[in-house]
């Protein structure tokens, strides 16, 4: 079992940058690829961007590629997203979320076991 707890949103402008966190239980973290999604008032859940278990695999959603990266410290059970150039269009709430499989850097929330509560990005014009 992951408990994920994410941390780092805020109110920002638009242009600026905020870095999100998600901290894991639990000492099986290296064994989960992660991802980040979002869901948009009105909206559904979306895709952001996703890692795999070392690092070595990246994806993301095409409307976040060149501003958002992701990235993870195994030793601090931690997951990032560094989100440069936000526009008012990235306001949502983020989840992390953790996948069994590790090398699988997917998109398919399907895939994602473990969920965390989401914490707010608001970017103003």
């Amino acid at each position: 079992q992951v408990q994920l707890v994410e941390s780092g949103g805020g109110l920002v402008q638009a242009g600026g940058s905020l870095r999100l966190s998600c901290a894991a239980s639990g000492r099986t973290f290296s064994s989960y690829a992660m991802g980040w999604f979002r869901q948009a008032p009105g909206k559904e859940r979306e895709f952001v961007a996703a890692i795999s278990w070392r690092g070595g695999s990246t994806s993301y959603a095409d409307s976040v590629k060149g501003r958002f990266t992701i990235s993870r410290d195994n030793a601090k059970n931690t997951v990032y997203l560094q989100m440069n150039s936000l526009k008012r269009e990235d306001t949502a709430v983020y989840y992390c979320a953790a996948n069994p499989l590790r090398f699988s850097a997917t998109m398919n929330p399907n895939e994602y076991d473990y969920w965390g509560q989401g914490t707010q990005v608001t970017v103003s014009s």
